[in-house]
């Protein structure tokens, strides 16, 4: 077995740490590649260094190109059972030599970041690096294939309930939206699940567990809620709405005695207004 680790570095906008090593096989010396050590979605939270050390020897062992025709077969099952005709172009380009790109070396899409975190989402392995400069590099790795996690899907007839459920209100606005531009929202932020959290299936939700669970906003809003929830799991200073610090339970710090994620860290998010626009504003409305 000879490896060897060259450093590790934080991908702080997607909440994760990579290491960045070089195996050396006899079909493949000098393999100069990077995977995540920290990471929610895929239950990776290395910090010691004999942990590190183990997970990349593990690593060595998994990566071996005597296993790739193996992990071949079980990618190929996967596309065959996949819609993403969008992600699929990505994917096929990544694992043709399983070599370093930036985003602008990947097959033309409107929104790269998001292919990827597809494929991490469907249980793929993404390592990544920053190049010289500010250019990030992406390499996909033949690391076996985990189970799917990340986001909650929903058809678009489930969509179209819950918008309607929900009667087109925009909770960040505070009134009655355009349904063709509203977005369900978990309020309890995806940054903070762990395999646990994610369900099944969203198809038999009750009215009740949609009003509890999900909320209205704007792509654009959706996009600002998930920075805010982002830097509040890294530095763990709740966010606030509209520059209005204030909160209907708690304060601006993220409270002690509730895990950081989890089903159970849900309860650290309450009183914050991005976990619920309307419950923060109806009580704000009342302090004043």
């Amino acid at each position: 077995m000879t490896y060897k680790i060259k450093d590790r570095w934080n991908h702080s906008k997607a909440a994760e740490e990579h290491i960045n090593v070089i195996f050396d096989y006899p079909e493949k010396p000098g393999w100069d590649i990077a995977f995540p050590i920290r990471c929610r979605r895929a239950g990776l939270e290395l910090e010691k260094q004999h942990e590190v050390e183990a997970y990349v020897k593990s690593m060595y062992e998994m990566l071996n190109p005597e296993n790739w025709p193996e992990w071949q077969e079980k990618a190929k099952k996967h596309w065959a059972k996949s819609r993403s005709t969008v992600t699929k172009p990505i994917f096929d380009k990544m694992a043709m030599s399983f070599a370093w790109f930036t985003y602008n070396e990947l097959p033309t899409t409107s929104n790269p970041a998001r292919r990827l975190q597809d494929l991490k989402e469907a249980g793929f392995t993404i390592g990544t690096r920053r190049r010289s400069g500010s250019d990030l590099e992406f390499i996909l790795l033949p690391k076996p294939i985990g189970e799917a996690t990340g986001y909650e899907y929903w058809s678009g007839a489930l969509r179209n309930r819950i918008v309607k459920t929900l009667k087109n209100y925009d909770a960040y606005e505070g009134k009655v939206g355009n349904p063709k531009h509203l977005l369900p929202d978990h309020k309890f932020p995806e940054i903070r699940w762990d395999r646990n959290t994610k369900r099944d299936s969203l198809e038999d939700l009750t009215d009740a567990e949609i009003h509890s669970d999900f909320q209205l906003i704007t792509n654009q809003r959706n996009q600002q809620k998930r920075e805010v929830c982002r830097k509040c799991l890294q530095t763990g200073k709740r966010g606030h709405p509209f520059g209005i610090q204030y909160f209907y339970k708690g304060d601006i710090d993220w409270p002690i005695d509730v895990q950081t994620t989890g089903k159970g860290a849900e309860a650290g998010c309450h009183g914050c207004g991005w976990y619920d626009l309307e419950k923060w504003r109806q009580s704000l409305q009342k302090l004043v």
